[in-house]
């Protein structure tokens, strides 16, 4: 939330002029329409629940009021400012029609206003219009307050804003009038950005997605069928699913009642619908399913809707991760749109998710990558056949392992005709800060999505010759088979994992906001992306996005030596192709085998060294097949400025690497002494205090003093330095 307080708030108006100057630069006189917002947000944090506990439909609610309330009191702080400006007497016969009305049925209530604007005089129109904006700005602000503290309010509703056509119409009023008198300078002031903040933030501030998994809503209409006494929907084919939730959303029966048996899971996930239903329908955003596979996955969520008495229902956004998800996503999604209720439901307009993490996490970077591409191709044709607007929603993370990367690169490398000047785009929680921290950087963010979004229709890349298609289909098999024989086959490798990285000291620590693991007794595959990426990131080897690569390039290589001329042609013409390598080189510029050694060799049990040591010679072959496909003799060569970006921060990060791995070596071996002679001021060195009294920083950790301290200030350290740059 503060992020949208501190700078994107002020950030977007300002934002908005640039590019009516831009307009104005080329000849085009005319503003943007602040009706038609250019970038719009959408939050997750309080509704995303995939897997966590910690969001519940209590939070939810909390979330959306919190947010509520915020936007009118960023409102209601600037309406003052607004009427200070706008003194003018002269205006429209309507703005002073309007005037009257108020007047003549005005009740005098002061509030708690500054003595100065207690009273607005009669004959200064504009004023007295936006003298009543900042009263139900007030009495909305209250209400939202009130229900937060209580779950009940004093203010009537009927003194509130419910809408934004209603907040819009007054200020709208004022607009014509100034531009009707002459004042237009005036008009596109300090009101237009006004009327631009309405349009954007509304007054939800911003709209709230909840996410649950699909199989969530399974057990639920397994419980629904199951009370009906009609069989197990769990155990019903595709097929029958599909046939018994159409003929439910045709009719209108309720499907149960309050003596529906019901688990802890399924009151969670009703209840969530109910909150939907409960509060204002502009407070959210879509419903997104993770983990979708099928067409019923999609009607459920309706039906379920309808169930819960949500009024407007929420637009329902399947997500499809895994890779065989996203082999199988165009099917699914055509199936859907064949469905004529569904169709006349979305009225031409449907939105679909595509998970980087997850797809990245079960193959590996590059068929994950090429998956994603071709899942985007296909389903933009189911999309064009039906008639429908497909928006693709790209669900990436921070790191490049989670299909991260400089955000100009990432969209200029879709396939064409994926954005049609329309794309959803996640920031994760990983980069936010760098995103929009400070006031330039919400700036260029804004700036650097408009651009690459406009560049994408006016210039939209090449697509891939047939020959280049099929080398990719061949070597993204390979890939997979590679990635897969290593992280899910190779029996030693989970041992490994959780001894040569700090992945279980990181889920034991107050770090995450949410559990590091899906389901808590599972293996890697039920481990989310985020700790799996994060870990081998601390130790400089970043394991998922390279591995797969090299038994990819080395397969097609020996097979056809004439194939690595065309890689190198897919490199030099095809953006696609070009920016997934350049996003491994520049890994590898940030990785150092040497580092994940140490690691080994403090924290890895002998019989797994020779483990390391295979993969740590699979991590040179990579590199030096990627350099030989990209024609490089040196990493990053062709980004100097980054090289020596790079080379300034590694010694400051190669320090944090050594303190942490024998930070673990004491966490996991209490015997373990290292004898260092700490520098301590001379102000410490003559105090009285005992060392133990020194160290209190964390006097709930289990670890012993310091020691959780210093391996959290080590994982942020190690995470700064090793962001995406550029």
């Amino acid at each position: 939330m503060s992020y949208f307080h501190e700078t994107i708030w002020k950030g977007v108006p300002k934002f908005l002029r640039r590019v009516d100057t831009a307009l104005k630069n080329i000849g085009i006189n005319e503003r943007i329409p602040y009706s038609a917002p250019v970038i719009q947000f959408s939050s997750w944090m309080g509704g995303d629940r995939d897997g966590n506990p910690r969001v519940t439909p209590e939070v939810t609610r909390d979330v959306c009021l919190l947010a509520r309330m915020m936007a009118a009191n960023l409102y209601f702080s600037q309406i003052e400012d607004l009427m200070f400006e706008l003194s003018m007497w002269r205006c429209s016969d309507e703005l002073r029609a309007c005037v009257d009305e108020l007047l003549r049925s005005s009740k005098s209530d002061a509030k708690h206003y500054i003595e100065f604007w207690k009273q607005v005089p009669p004959n200064e129109p504009y004023r007295v219009i936006l003298g009543d904006v900042r009263d139900k700005l007030y009495n909305t602000r209250e209400r939202a307050r009130q229900l937060l503290a209580n779950g009940t309010s004093e203010v009537p509703e009927e003194t509130t804003f419910t809408n934004v056509e209603q907040f819009l119409e007054p200020l709208e009023l004022c607009y014509r009038s100034l531009c009707a008198c002459g004042d237009q300078p005036v008009a596109d002031g300090s009101l237009l950005d006004f009327l631009r903040q309405v349009s954007t933030f509304g007054l939800s501030l911003v709209r709230l997605d909840i996410r649950q998994e699909s199989d969530r809503h399974t057990d639920v209409m397994d419980a629904i069928t199951k009370h009906l006494e009609i069989g197990s929907y769990r155990e019903w084919s595709e097929e029958r699913r599909q046939q018994w939730l159409l003929s439910e959303l045709s009719g209108k029966r309720p499907l149960f009642g309050p003596d529906l048996l019901k688990t802890e899971e399924i009151t969670d996930v009703l209840e969530t619908f109910h909150v939907i239903a409960e509060l204002p329908s502009d407070s959210f955003g879509a419903y997104i399913i993770s983990m979708a596979t099928t067409a019923s996955d999609v009607l459920a969520v309706e039906l379920l809707q309808r169930e819960c008495h949500v009024k407007q229902p929420l637009r329902v956004v399947p997500l499809f991760e895994k890779l065989a998800d996203l082999e199988a996503a165009p099917a699914a999604v055509s199936c859907l749109f064949s469905i004529d209720w569904y169709r006349n439901r979305i009225n031409g307009k449907q939105e679909v998710m595509i998970g980087y993490s997850d797809s990245g996490k079960d193959a590996g970077r590059l068929s994950a990558a090429w998956a994603l591409y071709k899942a985007q191709e296909e389903l933009i044709k189911v999309a064009k056949k039906f008639g429908v607007k497909l928006t693709m929603f790209h669900g990436r993370g921070g790191t490049v392992g989670r299909g991260g990367g400089p955000t100009h690169l990432a969209i200029l490398s879709q396939p064409p005709d994926t954005i049609h000047g329309s794309l959803r785009v996640t920031v994760q929680g990983e980069v936010i800060e760098q995103s929009f921290g400070e006031e330039h950087l919400c700036f260029r963010t804004l700036q650097r999505f408009t651009a690459a979004t406009l560049e994408h229709g006016m210039h939209p890349p090449v697509s891939p010759k047939p020959e280049w298609r099929a080398l990719m289909d061949e070597m993204a098999v390979i890939a997979t088979k590679e990635y897969r024989s290593i992280v899910f086959q190779e029996p030693r490798f989970v041992e490994y994992f959780r001894s040569a990285t700090p992945e279980l000291e990181y889920g034991r620590m107050n770090i995450g906001s949410r559990p590091s693991k899906r389901k808590p007794s599972g293996g890697i595959e039920s481990l989310r992306a985020i700790p799996w990426i994060f870990a081998w990131t601390q130790t400089r080897f970043h394991l998922p996005v390279w591995l797969g690569f090299g038994g990819a390039f080395k397969h097609v290589i020996e097979k056809d030596p004439k194939n690595l001329q065309m890689l190198r042609d897919m490199y030099n013409q095809w953006p696609f192709f070009r920016v997934t390598l350049d996003l491994v080189e520049m890994v590898f510029a940030k990785g150092d085998p040497g580092i994940a050694a140490l690691y080994d060799n403090l924290l890895v049990s002998k019989e797994l060294l020779p483990f390391g040591e295979s993969l740590k010679s699979k991590y040179e072959e990579t590199k030096s097949l990627l350099l030989q496909v990209a024609g490089h003799k040196d990493l990053l060569e062709g980004d100097p400025y980054l090289k020596q970006r790079l080379r300034i921060r590694d010694s400051h990060i190669t320090t944090l690497n050594v303190l942490q791995a024998y930070t673990l070596k004491r966490i996991r071996n209490p015997d373990y002494n290292v004898n260092l002679k700490p520098h301590l001021s001379k102000d410490y060195a003559e105090s009285t205090k005992p060392a133990a009294e020194l160290v209190k920083l964390n006097p709930k950790s289990e670890y012993a003093p310091g020691l959780e301290d210093t391996l959290i200030l080590t994982m942020k350290g190690i995470a700064a330095g090793m962001q995406n740059t550029g």
